[in-house]
């Protein structure tokens, strides 16, 4: 990429105060959407791959840390300061459930098989609730040795990664013992944990610095020093030579993941940059600021081998119009 081309951003507003979570579902036959947690407690719903609104979801009363939606995007999660967990229906808005906690819900993942939520938080627990049966007692895992910033279910729902916001290292928990089987330490406390599309890499940031390790043997494979603190990275899906950083300059970086070196350097937030995500095509990556926006990002064009490694990997192309179907009846708030 050239660096001096200027990224124009697709600009998304709606959020009144700082957007604090991104998170992308797979593509699904109505395709791919985007939810947003912010501390104006209202998470929002957009099309993936314009950014425009499609809705949002209304109840909480605290600020919103963590937001999901489940592998079919029909439900979306959400922990917040209200000391809740919430689940919604993604097609009208409604709420279908609210796990109640003693403290703040730091974080929120699905499992894949979409059958449990998991939460974290202030706690220091990791809860499981069996989503066909809500009012069940959720299972506790182990408690965790930090308040709780991250969660994320890999291994086919085998095992659970979690970070703390007051300790370094990431922890991985085996889902059946209930116990940490392994750590992969770092000096700082990790502020964005991220596994990828096709499972290979942990993709983490700690203090200033972006690392990638090993999804199956839990070995460091590359460690890279930011110019800056770094709060999140994206590792890009689809050929996976290329990551996005985001943070206290709030600037949007793009980095070779091979060499370290950085293609490209997008300006245009007012505020730390708290998250970034690619898309699960990969054509273009989001991140949420301290300034309440989003800023959708295209990669820019694929070499040959990039295209031709993309198409092998059955690229997918969705159309607005095909996404227009999904969101029929969804509750629009009076303004």
């Amino acid at each position: 990429m050239d660096k001096k081309k200027v990224a124009v951003p697709t600009v998304c507003h709606g959020h009144s105060r700082p957007v604090v979570d991104l998170f992308y579902s797979p593509v699904t036959p109505d395709g791919y959407f985007l939810i947003s947690a912010s501390k104006d407690s209202n998470p929002m719903l957009r099309n993936g791959e314009t950014g425009d609104w499609i809705g949002t979801f209304q109840g909480h009363k605290g600020a919103v840390w963590s937001a999901c939606l489940d592998t079919n995007a029909l439900r979306a999660a959400s922990g917040s300061a209200d000391f809740s967990a919430k689940i919604w229906d993604a097609l009208t808005g409604d709420v279908l459930h609210s796990f109640e906690h003693k403290h703040i819900v730091r974080a929120c993942a699905f499992s894949e098989d979409t059958h449990m939520l998991l939460t974290g938080g202030f706690e220091k627990i990791l809860r499981i609730y069996d989503l066909n049966r809500p009012d069940a007692t959720p299972r506790e895992i182990d408690k965790s040795p930090g308040s709780v910033r991250t969660v994320t279910w890999f291994h086919s729902d085998q095992t659970i990664l979690s970070s703390c916001t007051d300790l370094g290292g990431v922890r991985l928990w085996d889902v059946r013992s209930g116990k940490i089987v392994q750590t992969l330490e770092t000096k700082s406390p990790v502020t964005s944990a991220e596994v990828s599309q096709d499972g290979r890499f942990i993709t983490t940031t700690d203090g200033s610095s972006v690392k990638f390790w090993d999804a199956n043997h839990f070995g460091l494979v590359k460690s890279y020093n930011m110019p800056c603190a770094v709060e999140s990275a994206s590792l890009e899906p689809k050929c996976g030579n290329k990551f996005v950083t985001g943070g206290e300059d709030m600037w949007v970086r793009v980095f070779d993941f091979f060499s370290g070196e950085e293609l490209a350097c997008n300006k245009g937030h007012h505020g730390p940059v708290h998250c970034v995500r690619f898309t699960p095509v990969g054509e273009s990556y989001a991140s949420g600021s301290e300034d309440g926006t989003i800023r959708i990002w295209q990669l820019g064009p694929a070499n040959s081998d990039e295209q031709e490694a993309a198409n092998a990997n059955g690229k997918t192309k969705v159309g607005v119009n095909d996404v227009t179907r999904k969101i029929e009846g969804f509750h629009i708030p009076n303004s």
